[in-house]
């Protein structure tokens, strides 16, 4: 795991009233309708480095250069089109609101067309005291409140989308006071480096108390896996074409793919694909040579007779260093 940044260790009390003049910062609920564990995993927080790299609150990696917000994202376009709703983090008054932009990956579309719109579909809150919330890349037509409204902590303000400046689905929720960024998993974060205190206690945060345990800070994760017939691909995988495949003896490969974020350099990525008796049908093993925000691989073998019926397995295994980040498997039953 990498290690923890090194917080002063203050009060909440102490934090709010040197850092923030005695006015109370609001208390954040979750601004997204889903557990943000494996359901919809945190991607990326805020960049807590002060030159051209980035590390996030934890000194790990899950954030890119500059990025000012929390991004709640979901598995694939799958999930995103059965609707996944975001919601107020605390009760305050609508400022702007954008909708209509299409929910394409800038990757297909392109920075140009995005004409300044990076945030895509979106919402801003103000909250008492300058403070404000955003959420953005909101899904095309989903946006529900109005400039003037006020809304109250929970209520629905739109649903998870793909517009503006991103490659996944995901809202990305920023907090600001008095128009500074403020990261709410470390709002009194001091900009020293990582590891020179070690952090005996949790440090505060913005986030309601009852949030610790579903908010903890998870380095990497799996977020999607499953079978194909053919060799699998990303842009394929994510708009869910092989979320219902059906494999047969006569399918012409068995294909074991996966998509995780959070891959660090140095980390080994064990993949293997077992038929109905337990045979090793294709094993690979990857170190990485750099960080990936987000991995896709793949592992199958082709057919050269019928494949038996029964259950086949895709299992990964993650390994930093001496510690196991994740071993998961998935099962697909041939008939």
């Amino acid at each position: 795991m990498p290690q923890r940044c090194a917080h002063f260790l203050v009060g909440l009390t102490s934090l709010l009233l040197v850092g923030w003049g005695g006015a109370a910062p609001p208390v954040l609920s979750l601004p997204i309708q889903c557990p943000p564990g494996a359901d919809c995993p945190i991607q990326n927080y805020v960049d807590h480095d002060t030159g051209p790299g980035w590390r996030d609150h934890a000194c790990g990696t899950l954030s890119y250069d500059g990025h000012t917000g929390t991004d709640f994202r979901v598995a694939d376009l799958v999930a995103m089109n059965a609707g996944v709703n975001v919601v107020a983090a605390a009760a305050g008054t609508v400022i702007a609101t954008r909708d209509g932009e299409p929910d394409v990956s800038v990757r297909q579309r392109g920075r140009p067309a995005l004409a300044g719109k990076d945030a895509g579909n979106s919402v801003r809150i103000g909250h008492p005291d300058g403070w404000e919330t955003q959420y953005s890349h909101l899904k095309r037509g989903s946006v529900t409140v109005r400039p003037g409204q006020s809304v109250s902590a929970g209520a629905v303000l739109g649903q998870v989308g793909l517009s503006g400046n991103t490659e996944f689905p995901h809202v990305d929720f920023t907090v600001r006071h008095q128009g500074k960024t403020i990261d709410p998993f470390a709002p009194g974060a001091p900009s020293h480096a990582c590891g020179t205190v070690p952090l005996t206690n949790p440090p505060p945060t913005l986030w309601d108390p009852a949030l610790a345990k579903a908010l903890n800070y998870r380095s990497s994760g799996l977020l999607t896996a499953g079978f194909a017939p053919e060799p699998a691909h990303r842009d394929k995988a994510d708009a869910g074409a092989y979320a219902d495949i059906r494999l047969t003896p006569a399918s012409p490969a068995i294909v074991f793919w996966l998509s995780m974020f959070g891959l660090q350099r140095g980390d080994i990525v064990e993949m293997r694909l077992s038929n109905p008796d337990g045979q090793i049908l294709a094993h690979s093993r990857t170190v990485a040579e750099g960080n990936k925000a987000v991995w896709f691989a793949l592992l199958g073998k082709r057919r050269t007779a019928a494949w038996p019926t029964g259950q086949y397995s895709g299992r990964v295994l993650l390994r930093r260093g001496e510690q196991v980040v994740f071993d998961e498997a998935r099962t697909i039953t041939l008939h």
